[in-house]
């Protein structure tokens, strides 16, 4: 009994020394990235999540049946293959660390089956969400929040009657008490996308552990039955409301930036309320995202009342044969209604 169980570890054992190994300069940059970038250090906590969850949902995994697809996990851990030899070739960063989750993704659909995926699927998305994106994305979504933010703050100062002057992503003002105006820049720490990258994951993790137990959606309606599931909406309202939140809290951190630089200089921008406002926005922008799944499970639906089981009748009957004249008695049992 004990063999089967030891080779089943040893070539679990085998498979994940294989992937570390060749992915081991690719996990030393990203964990090396996620050190040094303010804007992924989330990351540090992404593999003690992930295996969190995998220990929560442990006789879950070990109690789903397993339906191996061997040719579409193969050609999707041959995908990812060569997506990463493509990486290594191009020297980009990003298709190399993308081609571990497609190669995660294919090991499971080979051993267990497609369907087993959506057991998974929650870890897979905290690790693309762990992965940076390339920096002509980043730059291209960092720069027009950058703006955003800079005329959020020049629309708050005139609303409180302060002259103020905005030239693309700075802001030029005039402090009390000052003969010289002084400069804001809006820079790319400040534009919130620190803030989104973080939230969003954020939400992810919400979602999963507040996800209600007794809604999951599985097994109702075929295929897609999950598309009815409150539950299913509730996490895609959590996750996409993370987006708005994180650039109004980051946009009201820079106009209040610009407000308090006014009345007290700009050296407000700086130092320690520069780093306090940037925790603080943080705990007020999970506040929010608490607040909207409250309201959520405000309007949750209530559980559809099970339908009574309808008890079979018994009709007697007495039938009197005509030869004799014997009277017979006879039981049937009457089916309940919507049987056969």
């Amino acid at each position: 009994m004990s063999v089967p169980a030891t080779k089943h570890y040893w070539r679990a054992f085998a498979i994940i020394s294989a992937i570390l190994f060749t992915y081991a300069a690719v996990l030393v940059k990203l964990s090396s990235h996620w050190w040094t970038d303010e804007n992924y250090s989330h990351g540090l906590l992404i593999p003690v999540i992930i295996g969190y969850i995998l220990w929560l949902e442990r006789d879950k995994l070990a109690a789903a049946p397993a339906r191996p697809w061997a040719l579409l996990g193969g050609l999707t851990v041959a995908l990812a293959l060569f997506a990463l030899w493509i990486g290594v070739a191009g020297a980009e960063l990003y298709s190399q660390r993308m081609s571990l989750v497609l190669l995660i993704a294919g090991v499971v659909i080979y051993f267990w089956g497609l369907r087993f995926l959506r057991f998974v699927w929650v870890p897979l998305a905290l690790l693309v969400l762990a992965i940076p994106i390339p920096a002509i994305i980043f730059n291209k979504i960092a720069f027009p929040l950058q703006l955003f933010a800079s005329r959020c703050a020049v629309w708050s100062m005139s609303m409180l009657g302060i002259p103020v002057l905005r030239q693309g992503n700075i802001i030029e003002l005039k402090p009390l008490n000052s003969f010289d105006t002084r400069k804001l820049e809006v820079v790319e720490a400040c534009s919130g996308i620190r803030s989104l990258m973080t939230l969003v994951t954020l939400a992810v993790v919400f979602a999963y552990f507040t996800h209600p137990r007794s809604d999951d959606g599985s097994g109702k309606g075929g295929r897609f039955g999950f598309l009815r599931s409150y539950g299913f909406w509730r996490s895609v309202i959590l996750v996409v409301s993370a987006v708005p939140i994180a650039i109004l809290t980051n946009a009201s951190r820079v106009s209040g930036t610009g407000i308090l630089s006014h009345y007290y200089g700009t050296q407000v921008a700086d130092g320690f309320f520069h780093s306090f406002s940037g925790w603080a926005i943080y705990v007020v922008a999970f506040l929010l995202l608490f607040g909207v799944g409250f309201i959520l499970d405000r309007f949750k639906p209530a559980p559809a009342p099970d339908k009574p089981k309808e008890t079979p009748g018994v009709e007697v009957m007495t039938v009197r044969d005509p030869a004799s004249g014997v009277a017979k008695t006879t039981t049937s049992v009457v089916p309940a209604e919507g049987t056969e």
